[in-house]
């Protein structure tokens, strides 16, 4: 039984046609606030389930992101500046760096105190407080960098630094971002599960067959943080858009 009226699940046949509905309802739901604020305040995913979103949303002319504010909610630890895999990089490079965004608030990962950095993106949020998140969900059922072992419904920390799992890390393999597991660097900040989940609307874009699994957790399990995803099930506004064989569970 899905918790509310408000989570709506939509399945498409393919990622294009995915990316391009969930950017098309992203882009209303950013046009209703702009008529009932001067700006608005988003997070974002980085990871490759997001392209065809990201270059929808992108093309939305009606969207004035000089009022937009932008966030994300992920980073490794200890990659080089300006490394690819790096979530500011990709997101810079497919979005944050080809709209003219209000600001655009990076988390840093080479920061030299790491748990500073993370106070220092709390008092960011705090002074931001999000309206929309767009995020996925991963092959362990993780939101950010949430993967099981370190994700708490009722986390005291807006942003953290975790030690990632190794389903998590293989998943940057698989989904082609590094060659093997051993590249894939260790730890990363990540915002955590209250922060995501007291936001009240979600965009949560989750194509492809290897997470089939996941998804079905998210949507029809328990709601536990061996599937972090599943407290989204308790938000306010969520809707999911699964391509034909995210969806082949269901």
């Amino acid at each position: 039984m899905l918790a509310k009226t408000s989570f709506k699940v939509n399945t498409f046949p393919t990622r294009k046609e995915m990316g391009l509905a969930a950017a098309e309802d992203c882009k209303a739901k950013i046009i209703a606030l702009l008529k009932e604020k001067e700006e608005i305040n988003m997070i974002f995913a980085a990871a490759p389930s997001q392209n065809e979103f990201l270059e929808s949303l992108l093309a939305c002319e009606e969207i004035d992101f000089t009022r937009i504010n932008a966030f994300h909610m992920d980073e490794y630890i200890g990659l080089p500046a300006g490394a690819p895999q790096g979530f500011g990089q990709f997101l810079k490079d497919r979005l944050f760096g080809k709209a003219p965004f209000k600001t655009v608030n990076y988390l840093n990962g080479n920061a030299e105190d790491p748990q500073a950095e993370c106070e220092r993106y709390t008092k960011l949020l705090k002074e931001n407080p999000t309206d929309i998140v767009c995020l996925g969900i991963g092959e362990n059922g993780h939101i950010a960098f949430n993967d099981p072992h370190v994700a708490f419904f009722d986390d005291p920390a807006m942003v953290k630094i975790v030690e990632l799992d190794n389903v998590c890390r293989q998943q940057q393999v698989n989904d082609g971002c590094f060659n093997s597991i051993d590249e894939v660097p260790t730890h990363a900040l990540t915002l955590t599960v209250p922060t995501l989940k007291n936001v009240d609307c979600h965009i949560c874009i989750v194509p492809a067959p290897t997470k089939a699994n996941a998804v079905y957790n998210t949507i029809y399990g328990e709601i536990t943080e061996k599937c972090p995803a599943s407290i989204m099930r308790l938000s306010k506004d969520v809707n999911i858009y699964l391509d034909k064989d995210s969806a082949s569970k269901l």
